[in-house]
């Protein structure tokens, strides 16, 4: 049965999913949000077809190993059999240097070595087409086979005997072997030293790319695997910054919560790359900010959608796909998401408090202009228009629409950040006309969104109900961790959304009945939240709690069983990691304090 304990790889173009007995179960090629060519994952069920992966099976299978070298996005799986005989595979996405620019292709890269005895093994490759329909027409020469899929046709380069690959023929490993599965051009070099070559310069990529973080002292090794697997649900070329890799792995069981993630929510993306920041990895925020600024360009009046593609499509036309049964045959899979077309006014906070960044940070390749100013005004003014009126909310409700504490909030922040940054600029006029705003925004949120009987702020204006985005409102400078208000609003989401260890993201019906299972980056901005308050103790061991809860490398996805603790939800799921990355950070003894 399907499960999440997978590894990731990839290279900031695409990526693809591991399990523990070294199959790839999910990878869309050539990009994040295009047709998978290994699909298994979201093709399960007792009557699942036996297609969309690509297997090294060893023969009288005991059991598997699998890690992560040492910093760095290469997984390293040993299987073992019954007779004691054993197999490494290593897989990675290259990624280097090379000519002055970083080297990434669609390529997915297998070395096989036998480290014990004479492991016998099968190579199974079955690619899928159109979501599972079909499979590809096979070519093949001396040391190729060519999958044909439209528009990411494929190609095997092997010192594995191609029939045997061909075929599916069990042979004995006597020696190391490599297979690229890559775009269809022929290989320039050997096969085997070219799968030298490729390992040892992605290995020193990641390795030289970690010690430019600037990691906390506590939990160095979960804050980097964090940071490295938030840095591979990015997409280079345009900048954009995925929620997670899959679509369609429920919320939790029989919930239909199944939606696709594979796309550039500027809410998830504003927070990624705030936590790569305060890591130092400035070249993400960078190619971040790009994005952003042409969508602030293309924005007619202002106007920004909560989610764009990775090539800023704005039209994401949600569809189901019949011919896959879903993660363990637990339907729909969906492809695109309607959420492009809802009204979540929270968004214009987010960009505005990503670009500001862009005004204050000297380590910016490109600073913020006065013209990119004049952008995000325009954003701005979107903010001040639409703060206290009707949004689907960060929690995307598809039909209920109120006024919501947390996007009126962001849009409190817009005008916020806007007046700083015209501070910053010398224009004092823009910066008293923006913190008017601001001043106003804030107090009608105060009058509105406050409930007394409750002591708390409460989701939306007038309303009864708590969420967990009001623990941001410490985070983003709406109150201070100290006021009894916010102090308050903490207390009443103890009482009303916690479940044992983990917190509910909010507790009233929505469109799809009660939510089941804890949302993972809920418990981290409650740690966060307890920490501000001084209750650092609680927060730890919350803290060591949660991590305890990741998989078998490290990883999160979104949602966790409140009772068994299993993962739940798209995975991995780059909220959570962000939330490990900035609790680790804000709970972690300083450098000082522990020497």
């Amino acid at each position: 049965m399907s499960d999440l304990n997978l590894a990731v790889i990839g290279n900031c173009s695409f990526g693809a999913l591991i399990n523990r007995q070294a199959r790839i179960v999910w990878a869309c090629l050539p990009r994040y949000d295009s047709d998978p060519v290994f699909c298994s994952l979201m093709d399960g069920g007792e009557n699942a077809p036996d297609r969309g992966y690509f297997a090294i099976d060893i023969e009288d299978f005991a059991r598997s190993e699998q890690r992560y070298l040492h910093n760095s996005a290469i997984v390293v799986t040993t299987l073992y059999d019954t007779h004691g005989s054993a197999l490494e595979i290593t897989d990675f996405a290259p990624r280097f240097k090379q000519f002055s620019r970083t080297y990434r292709p669609e390529m997915i890269i297998r070395r096989l070595r036998p480290v014990i005895g004479n492991p016998r093994i099968v190579v199974r490759l079955r690619p899928a087409m159109e979501h599972g329909a079909r499979r590809p027409e096979v070519t093949h020469g001396s040391n190729h086979i060519r999958y044909v899929i439209p528009n990411a046709t494929v190609r095997l380069t092997t010192d594995v005997p191609v029939s045997f690959v061909l075929k599916e023929i069990p042979f004995i490993v006597e020696q190391p072997m490599t297979l690229f599965l890559g775009p269809d051009e022929t290989l320039s070099g050997g096969i085997e030293e070219t799968g030298r070559d490729f390992v040892e310069r992605t290995i020193d990529y990641w390795r030289d790319w970690c010690r430019g973080l600037s990691i906390p002292f506590e939990w160095q090794e979960e804050v980097i695997r964090a940071a490295i697997t938030l840095k591979l649900c990015t997409f280079e070329e345009s900048g954009a910054v995925i929620a997670a890799l899959t679509t369609s792995i429920p919320e939790a069981p029989g919930s239909q919560r199944n939606w696709d993630y594979r796309y550039c929510w500027l809410r998830d993306a504003y927070f990624v790359v705030h936590a790569l920041n305060r890591l130092g990895a400035t070249r993400t925020m960078d190619d971040y900010l790009r994005y952003i600024t042409n969508v602030a360009a293309t924005a007619v009046n202002g106007h920004l959608q909560p989610v764009y593609s990775i090539t800023l499509d704005a039209r994401l036309t949600e569809r189901t796909e019949s011919n896959l049964s879903g993660y363990r045959g637990d339907g729909p899979v969906r492809v695109g998401n309607q959420a492009f077309e809802h009204i979540q006014n929270d968004v214009y906070g987010s960009v505005i408090m990503a670009a500001t960044q862009m005004f204050f940070d000297v380590r910016m390749a490109h600073p913020g202009t006065g013209r990119m100013f004049e952008r995000l005004e325009a954003i701005g003014e979107q903010a001040v228009r639409l703060y206290d009126e009707p949004d689907a909310g960060i929690w995307e409700f598809r039909t209920i629409a109120k006024v919501h504490t947390f996007s009126a909030a962001m849009c409190w922040a817009a005008c916020d950040r806007l007046a700083r940054v015209a501070v910053h600029l010398r224009n004092a006029g823009r910066a008293e006309y923006w913190q008017d705003h601001a001043d106003r925004i804030h107090q009608r949120i105060c009058d509105q969104a406050w409930n007394e009987k409750l002591n708390s702020f409460v989701d939306c204006y007038g309303g009864e109900d708590l969420d967990s985005s009001l623990l941001l409102l410490q985070h983003m400078g709406f109150v201070e961790a100290t006021d009894p208000r916010f102090v308050g609003t903490v207390e009443a989401i103890e009482k009303y959304l916690k479940r044992g260890d983990f917190l509910l993201r909010y507790a009233a019906p929505d469109d799809f009945g009660t939510p089941d299972n804890a949302f993972t980056v809920c418990t981290f901005w409650y740690i966060d939240a307890l920490a501000a308050m001084g209750r650092r103790d609680e927060a730890r061991t919350l803290f060591e709690k949660i991590l305890s809860h990741r998989n078998h490398v490290g990883l999160l996805s979104e949602d966790l069983d409140f009772k068994t603790g299993e993962l739940w939800g798209n995975f991995p799921q780059t909220y959570s990691m962000v939330g490990l990355i900035m609790s680790a950070m804000r709970l972690s003894k300083s450098w000082e304090e522990a020497f």
